[in-house]
């Protein structure tokens, strides 16, 4: 067959797998702004949590690990567990990464996915064309997937935005607008805790709102980690390392099991180099719950539970929900209505099988959308060491 594979999505994932796609001689065709979720959803001035070990984008070929980005560039070399990345150097990683191993990537948007009925599948992107394809690799990252709860999604009907009472913590790249205004930020993770403390920085007035008590932690710097414990890139402990390196059994697990380990491992905790900046600039509200949110006069209340069962009332200029994203089939809209309603999916996730293959033959999901069926690791770029050589081999089996 002449037709290529399709990959949709040019972040690690994506490049990932095309890397190891080409390498094997299959045709490929690669859509998407390189490392687009790094540079337009994640704050300027935000550090890696991940290690330098844990934030490489695998590839076949020798010489293209972030070190050898960092030696290419003249940077300093990021090696130790002590070393912290700059976004700002991992997606010019990404993006040198990209020149080098998938040069002909198509800067263009794939608008719909079709079944062909003798087999195969249709393709249009944005720019008008429309070509056929043996499989698609959806590698679409973060996008679309950004998470509301129910209680802050009913005071923003029309969704959240960047410049209204509340928005998502992907929407921001400048968190400089937020000078000289009061400013909640509702959420207990990395992303939280961050986007806080650059937010501070750049002169806003600040407040975590977190459930639980002692919601707000952080890890052990890598020196007072445990020593006689097997490592990971995450850190040292022996179901972390289970799951960084052996996720092929993870899929047998029961569901409601593997949903319970992609939420709670690895789950809301802050980076050790932040808790300094944190604890000395943004005060935090620990609460049993939010109640409810509404917009008066412009101006975001959270009405919250706090662990005395008291109510309260917490008003901002603005609210910035950091609260993570969830898979949901039904929200990637470019795959067509036969394709969606016709995959298996478990809560939202779609359910995959040996080589990241869906219960549609040929279509085949990596990265988050992944985590359901391969765990954890799949939220993180070293997932792409795992995941991409067992689907390029899978597609070359089926499909070569």
């Amino acid at each position: 067959m002449n037709q290529p594979v399709a990959v949709i999505g040019a972040g690690p994932f994506g490049l990932s797998t095309a890397a190891h796609l080409r390498a094997r001689g299959i045709p490929v065709r690669v859509f998407g702004e390189p490392m687009v979720a790094w540079r337009d959803h994640m704050p300027a001035g935000m550090l890696l949590k991940s290690t330098p070990a844990a934030s490489g984008i695998d590839c076949p070929q020798r010489g293209h690990t972030l070190a050898d980005y960092c030696a290419a560039a003249g940077i300093g070399p990021l090696v130790t567990d002590e070393d912290i990345i700059p976004v700002e150097t991992f997606i010019a990683y990404g993006e040198w990464f990209q020149r080098r191993l998938v040069p002909e990537l198509e800067r263009v948007r794939v608008v719909s996915v079709d079944r062909r009925p003798g087999g195969g599948f249709e393709l249009k992107p944005d720019s008008g064309e429309q070509f056929t394809a043996r499989a698609v690799v959806v590698a679409t990252g973060l996008s679309g997937l950004s998470h509301l709860p129910p209680e802050l999604a009913a005071a923003v009907p029309d969704g959240p935005t960047p410049t209204g009472p509340l928005s998502h913590s992907s929407q921001h790249h400048d968190l400089g607008r937020f000078a000289g205004k009061e400013l909640i930020v509702v959420g207990a993770g990395q992303s939280a805790l961050e986007t806080a403390v650059l937010a501070a920085e750049a002169g806003a007035r600040v407040r975590v709102v977190a459930r639980g008590r002692g919601s707000v932690a952080f890890g052990a710097p890598p020196c007072e980690q445990p020593r006689f414990r097997p490592e990971s890139p995450f850190g040292r402990a022996w179901s972390l390392w289970a799951l960084s390196y052996y996720p092929q059994p993870f899929r047998y697990l029961p569901a409601g099991v593997r949903h319970h380990l992609v939420r709670r491992v690895l789950g809301p905790l802050g980076a050790w180099w932040l808790r300094e900046r944190f604890e000395s600039a943004v005060p935090v509200h620990e609460v049993s719950g939010i109640v409810r949110a509404v917009v008066t006069g412009g101006r975001p209340v959270l009405t919250v539970r706090t662990l005395a069962g008291e109510s309260r009332e917490l008003e901002a200029d603005h609210v910035i929900a950091a609260t993570g994203y969830r898979v949901d089939i039904a929200a990637m809209g470019f795959l067509g209505h036969e394709l969606r309603t016709g995959l298996a999916v478990s809560r939202g996730a779609p359910r995959l099988g040996a080589g990241y293959v869906s219960s549609v033959p040929g279509l085949y999901f990596t990265g988050l959308p992944a985590a359901a069926s391969y765990g954890p690791v799949m939220r993180f770029v070293c997932g792409t060491e795992f995941a991409s050589p067992r689907l390029a081999a899978h597609v070359a089996a089926a499909h070569g």
